[in-house]
């Protein structure tokens, strides 16, 4: 079934014809609950919402670990904000961090939001946003 997109075809301020149309288009949501673990690959074109665990590699458009969420392995995604654990390398423009989160390993980022508390053992290297339009199967190996 094929998602909705949000226009806005209202008139503009002063009346002169449409505004420019609203191109945010709502994402597919999976939620992964909290008595679920998952072994392989997660693929979506969506939002993922994980509660339980992983143990592999994630490729979302917007990714979110809850606070009792737990990752072993890499993710790749547009936008990442993590609450839980994650143990493994981030591939992600923006990534946010909570004050719950609890992080070992890369986080590969164009933009990042770490909150007062949050825990982080690794690296956050900075990259242009042409870094991950350049990602594809392969990712890159990262020294230790």
């Amino acid at each position: 079934m094929p998602q909705p997109v949000f226009r806005n075809s209202a008139k503009a301020p002063d009346g002169r014809g449409a505004k420019a149309p609203d191109k945010r288009v709502q994402l597919p949501s999976s939620e992964l609950g909290s008595a679920l673990t998952v072994v392989g690959v997660l693929d979506t074109e969506g939002e993922l919402f994980i509660h339980g665990n992983v143990q592999g590699r994630i490729n979302a458009e917007r990714l979110v670990l809850g606070r009792r969420g737990s990752v072993e392995g890499d993710v790749v995604a547009r936008d990442v904000h993590i609450g839980g654990r994650l143990n493994g390398r981030v591939f992600a423009l923006n990534v946010t961090l909570d004050d719950t989160a609890d992080v070992s390993g890369r986080i590969f980022h164009n933009t990042v939001t770490v909150a007062k508390g949050a825990r982080i053992d690794g690296r956050m290297p900075w990259r242009p946003p042409s870094y991950f339009e350049a990602l594809d199967d392969q990712l890159p190996e990262t020294k230790s």
